[in-house]
């Protein structure tokens, strides 16, 4: 791999990391619509987007792969369900001072993936990866010991996009018309809530000359921006290294959380965060090891 397309893929990589790190600048912008409008509008402007940029963007032969495997379209609809509530969790968390749970999420996920693919995919952890999940599995439990209660919310971010990453597996689709046919596929529960719920903030005439409209429709681009740039970036990094980048983002939140929005960080929290930096930092060599043997 050449040194010009080694720059070009961090530079997409850092890009799209950097763009999902920063998310909750954009949310707090929509902070005066509720959760759920704003996950219905996303959903709603990115099937539209990503339709016309299929226009653009050709993934010659996806349409007639997916007709042949009707059944492709049922997984496509339980992927489409779960990251409809990833985005609604993550929406809330910013929206409701749950930055950090957010970040928390996003930091165990990895950890969450190989434990997933332990579990429902037969594969076999090696000695690091146990070490990882349990440091996790340590993060959490301190939680529960300490605060009585689990991070619920960490842990729902964490699964919901884990088991997403799961089932997509079982669909092989590529990711812009994988994430262009699960928007339409949540199109009609977009549109049936947005009819049953005649007082929504973005049904009022009023609304739609207001500044705060122009980010609602902005939910497509933003959405797919970053997917575009990743996409991009697997083409030239190697995976290992596009998954050390992929700690950028709850990085980004975490910070942001601290410094902008004032959440308090207490040694509670800290401690929970030392974990699981402890186990995705055995996680990391474990990859650079298993990297190196494979070269």
């Amino acid at each position: 791999m050449n040194s010009v397309n080694l720059r070009r893929g961090y530079l997409l990589g850092l890009s799209a990391y950097s763009i999902w790190g920063l998310f909750p600048l954009y949310f707090k912008l929509l902070a005066q619509v509720p959760s759920a409008e704003i996950v219905v509008h996303r959903v709603l402007w990115s099937a539209l987007c990503g339709s016309l940029l299929l226009l653009v963007w050709k993934h010659p032969g996806w349409w007639r792969e997916l007709r042949a495997h009707p059944q492709r379209l049922l997984v496509l609809t339980v992927s489409g369900l779960l990251i409809a509530c990833n985005w609604l969790l993550y929406v809330w968390a910013v929206n409701n001072e749950q930055m950090l749970a957010a970040s928390l999420g996003y930091y165990i996920n990895p950890l969450v993936n190989v434990l997933l693919g332990m579990l429902l995919l037969g594969e076999r952890l090696r000695r690091l990866q146990w070490l990882a999940v349990g440091l996790a599995a340590c993060g959490v439990l301190q939680q529960l010991w300490l605060l009585g209660s689990l991070p619920w919310l960490s842990l729902a971010l964490a699964f919901s996009f884990g088991f997403y990453g799961v089932i997509r597996k079982k669909a092989p689709v590529a990711a812009l018309p994988g994430l262009v046919v699960e928007t339409w596929l949540l199109l009609p529960l977009a549109l049936l809530w947005l009819l049953f719920n005649p007082q929504a903030i973005s049904a009022q005439a009023a609304f739609w000359s207001d500044s705060t409209a122009l980010w609602l429709l902005a939910a497509g681009p933003i959405t797919l921006l970053p997917l575009l740039c990743f996409n991009a970036a697997a083409r030239h990094l190697p995976y290992t290294t596009l998954g050390f980048l992929q700690y950028l983002a709850p990085t980004l939140v975490l910070l942001q959380a601290v410094w902008l929005f004032d959440e308090h960080l207490d040694a509670n929290k800290l401690l929970a965060f030392g974990f699981i930096w402890a186990g995705l930092l055995v996680y990391s060599l474990d990859a650079w090891i298993s990297r190196r043997r494979r070269s």
